[in-house]
């Protein structure tokens, strides 16, 4: 971002600065309508996995209890999705650290991939006990972030984002909105903090992805445009 912010300000007429600021408004606003988008898509495949165990294919009940359980929580997990994604480049611009380990579009989707497999393991295998499960999904968690971010600012979202969510879902379990079944931490079951980490790091490579995306573009516009003239 600083080089772009230097080619910027070389440029002779303000009225291309205008038009990139605009642009980048545009952009803030696509990014957003994408990570609410992948949200949305990311609470109905966990949904499904969380809810019904041991279901390769889609019978009519899957289907059934899909659509009949709370419908606000794909919205909202949408709407916390596009926060997290747009924070994550937030941040690191804050910092004055952008984030450039392993920024190609094949390591984001590798990192959506191991984040379904740890929903998946949560699922569907069986562990002696509770402690067991949630070790070896922190253990995941945590190399999932080794993996794919590495960096203090992204473990540190992370961890901040696992323990307002699980405090969130805490709230709305004790209210009654609904309940997990052999809770064993308060009224949760304890690796749902890991499931929150692990999706925090997710979303947040792909929020950094798209800003590093949208960033080169506005700098080949930006060329172009400066070649132009």
């Amino acid at each position: 971002m600083e080089e772009f912010s230097r080619r910027v300000s070389a440029s002779p007429p303000s009225i291309h600065l205008q038009q990139v600021l605009r642009q980048s408004q545009r952009s803030l606003t696509v990014r957003a309508l994408v990570l609410f988008i992948v949200g949305i898509l990311f609470a109905l495949v966990l949904n499904l996995l969380q809810v019904q165990r041991r279901v390769t294919l889609f019978p009519p009940e899957v289907l059934t209890s899909l659509f009949s359980s709370a419908w606000w929580i794909p919205p909202w997990v949408g709407a916390g999705s596009a926060f997290i994604g747009i924070i994550y480049p937030f941040v690191d611009k804050k910092l004055g650290k952008p984030h450039r380990f392993k920024r190609e579009w094949s390591s984001v989707m590798r990192c959506i991939a191991v984040f379904v497999g740890i929903n998946h393991a949560s699922a569907k295998i069986a562990f002696a006990n509770n402690l067991q499960l949630s070790i070896t999904l922190g253990a995941m968690s945590v190399g999932l972030w080794w993996l794919f971010d590495r960096s203090r600012s992204g473990f540190g979202l992370g961890v901040a984002i696992a323990v307002l969510s699980t405090c969130a879902t805490q709230i709305l379990v004790y209210n009654g909105i609904f309940q997990y079944s052999e809770p064993d931490f308060l009224y949760v079951r304890s690796w749902i903090p890991c499931i929150f980490f692990s999706g925090g790091i997710t979303i947040g490579s792909l929020g950094r992805q798209l800003a590093f995306s949208e960033e080169n573009d506005l700098i080949e516009q930006t060329e172009r445009k400066l070649h132009k003239d």
